[in-house]
């Protein structure tokens, strides 16, 4: 769970740095949120899952 809550942080402040320093437009911001929430409730959502958080035990693993 904590997993997922920094996730959704982290892509919100990269949309709204996206929003406000890169030009994209809210509409299509809105489109790629609906975008997303179509894709949770399909059957590659388990898929999407699973590679997230093999990434981020990757990079968990990572020694400096």
């Amino acid at each position: 769970m904590a997993l997922s809550i920094s996730a959704v942080v982290l892509l919100a402040i990269i949309v709204f740095l996206l929003i406000k320093k890169s030009g994209l437009k809210t509409g299509h911001a809105l489109v790629c949120m609906l975008l997303g929430f179509y894709m949770a409730s399909s059957s590659i959502a388990p898929t999407i899952s699973e590679l997230t958080s093999n990434v981020a035990g990757m990079i968990g693993s990572i020694k400096f």
